[in-house]
């Protein structure tokens, strides 16, 4: 893939919003349900700095390989918490980690209503083919961009949301698995997600099955988009 520094600054800005989208929305949701760890270090804010200080790794580094290697960002961050309000409070736990998420569930209706809307009003057209960077189809010129950027804003939160429900230590998915769990089971299984060795093989495995799952999603995204259109 020919490397585009324009297209490569546009998905990195949407990137940047909307993982400090997720990573407030698990900050917010702590707060809210007792936790106030996130909100005292500074995590409760849509400013994306306190984030990438926190993550730097996650939210620099891999997004900017991920988009030369593969033309697609990938990346993560970290909300801190209080293990000990965790253990006590564990299905309220699980709703802090689904958060991250259905924020970008959000942000994926919200990509999608644009494209419906500008559809509705001939701004937009349904595209023949599709790709990451071309949910929605313009003409030349400030209706291409936009539909670019709305394409990017649709893909990449869905490509955030598949990655982190891998039910893997250390994705949401993982702690989301505790809310269905016995309390002698979640306690077990906790225990083990703290685990560095596992934390790193959930990251790798991960990393190695995200393909085979997000390419069958995206097609089943698009073709709830576009109802007919059949894409495969």
């Amino acid at each position: 893939m020919d490397f585009n520094p324009a297209l490569a600054v546009l998905w990195y800005a949407v990137f940047i919003i909307s993982l400090t989208f997720h990573e407030a929305a698990h900050a917010f949701t702590a707060l809210k349900l007792g936790d106030q760890t996130a909100y005292y270090q500074g995590q409760v804010t849509l400013d994306p700095i306190p984030h990438i200080r926190r993550s730097p790794f996650g939210m620099v580094l891999v997004p900017i390989l991920s988009f030369i290697l593969g033309g697609w960002m990938i990346g993560w961050a970290s909300a801190p918490y209080d293990p000990y309000w965790a253990q006590s409070n564990r299905r309220k736990a699980a709703l802090m980690a689904m958060a991250g998420p259905a924020a970008n569930f959000v942000l994926i209706l919200l990509a999608a209503l644009i494209i419906r809307v500008g559809i509705l009003l001939g701004f937009f057209q349904v595209p023949d083919q599709v790709s990451f960077n071309h949910i929605t189809a313009a003409d030349p010129g400030f209706a291409n961009a936009l539909s670019i950027l709305v394409s990017i804003l649709f893909s990449l939160n869905l490509v955030l949301l598949v990655f982190n429900l891998i039910p893997l230590p250390p994705l949401d998915g993982s702690s989301i698995l505790s809310f269905f769990l016995s309390d002698r089971a979640a306690q077990r299984y906790e225990a083990m997600l703290q685990e560095p060795a596992y934390r790193i093989v959930g990251l790798i495995i991960a990393w190695n099955v995200l393909g085979y799952i997000l390419y069958p999603v995206h097609t089943i995204a698009l073709n709830i988009l576009y109802p007919g259109a059949g894409y495969h």
